[in-house]
Parts: C-alpha cells; structure tokens; sequence
C-alpha cells in the first residue's frame, strides 16, 4: 500500500474526492488487496463510531426549551436549585432515552443498509468475488437451490448493458440469502435477495433509490423477497437494473 493511496481511503468513503480521483481509487481497489482490506476496516469503524455518536443524542429542539425554561427561572435557593438540577437531569435522561425508542425503526433501517453496504464493500475487496462464476443466469439461479430457502428470477439481459458476473452466499444477521454481482463499464452493482419477513418489518415496502455511504441503493419487497441494489454507479443504472429485476420478479 502506497501514501498516495492511504491518504485518499478516508475522503473516498465520505465521497469527497473527485469524480476522476473516485475512479481511479475505486479501480485500485479492484486489485490491491491490502488497500481493498483497509478500506473495509476503516468503513465498519465509521459506522461504528457514527451509530455510538448518535445512541443518545437529545434533539436541538429540546436543548433549546430547556435553555429558556432554566433562564426564565427566578433565584432560588441552594436546595430548590438542586433539586431544579436534579429533576432537568432526569428529564434530559427520559428524553434521551424515549427518542431512540421512537427512532428504532428508523436506526433498524440504517443498520440493515449498514450490513448491506459493507457486504458489498467486502465483495469488492475479495480476490474471489463470487462462488459461482457465470454470465448465464440459468446457471447462476440453480446454483442457490438447496443453499437459500427461496427462489428468484434473474432478468434476461440482451439488449442491456449490463453484464451478469456470478453469485454468492450472503448473510443479513444469520439467515441466508443470495448476492448476485452485475457490471457495467467499470462498475459492479451488488444484488441481494432476502427473506422479506427477515427485513420487512424494519423497512418500508419500496424504499426508493437513496443515496447510502456514498453508494446509490434502491430496495423494495415482492413476493415474499427483499431486494436490495447497491454500488457506485450511477442512480440511472441502479434504477434501470432494478426495473430489470422487477420485470423479472413480476
């Protein structure tokens, strides 16, 4: 691993880097290992930093009511003024905790997305990227049988630009689901496929295309499956190879 490179990993994982630095450090990636490694590392310490920074946080809002109250409050004695101490302490304690309660749902969804991507960063990070090696998704589909409890469609890719490169086991807490890898030009968008009632009741039905840790990610639920697409390409590709995929699924 190279200082030229190294010193890039942070500002490509926040998407701070060019267009054209963003290339060429993404092609690096594809075929250093050591830096492909590294960069996973670096990417699930920012998660877990992120997801720690936030646990109890009170909202602006808050703070900002509890400011005016305190100031409005006339001088009083040491006791009472303890006391005051005391019960904003408990009620800051109660409205730290009762927002993460409201928001678990919403930290539930961001940890989902958060497995996903770095299942996705870890897959362009490996030197073999996919268990079973195939353009033909006649042989990518029946290779999951007997490893995954559900089937799917793969979509016909003729007239497409995308390119069908293989699949691989993946994993969201224990249950087992499929990862199956596209290209296009130089880009590789991961497909995961997942029980839906694994995940279901932690997202929405269609989650739309969104822009997860610099990735673009579109996710919706069909037939009993959530899908998930997720990669560096553009919002237009993701979109279209999810519209694949939906006519497939449909």
């Amino acid at each position: 691993m190279t200082d030229k490179w190294t010193d890039k990993l942070d500002l490509y994982l926040d998407g701070e880097l060019s267009a054209a630095e963003m290339r060429d450090l993404d092609a690096h990636l594809r075929i250093c290992p050591s830096c492909s490694a590294d960069a996973l590392a670096r990417l699930q310490l920012k998660r877990a930093v992120h997801s720690a920074g936030k646990r109890f946080t009170p909202s602006a809002d808050f703070r900002q009511r509890m400011q005016k109250q305190i100031a409005r409050q006339p001088q009083r004695s040491a006791i009472r003024v303890w006391l005051t101490a005391t019960a904003v302490a408990v009620i800051v304690l109660v409205a730290a905790v009762v927002p993460v309660a409201l928001r678990r749902e919403q930290l539930t969804q961001r940890r989902v997305f958060e497995e996903i991507a770095d299942q996705h960063v870890a897959t362009l990070a490996s030197a073999n990227p996919v268990d079973v090696v195939s353009s033909d998704r006649h042989t990518v589909k029946p290779w999951f049988q007997g490893k995954i409890p559900f089937t799917f469609n793969l979509p016909e890719l003729q007239n497409s630009e995308f390119t069908l490169l293989g699949g691989r086991m993946a994993y969201l807490g224990q249950a087992p689901g499929a990862e199956v890898i596209y290209q296009i030009r130089q880009h590789r968008i991961s497909v995961f496929i997942f029980p839906d009632q694994l995940v279901g009741r932690k997202l929405n039905s269609d989650t739309g295309l969104q822009k997860q840790f610099s990735f673009n990610v579109e996710s919706w639920s069909r037939d009993g499956l959530r899908y998930f697409v997720i990669g560096d390409a553009s919002s237009d590709d993701i979109r279209n190879l999810a519209d694949l995929l939906k006519k497939a699924g449909g």
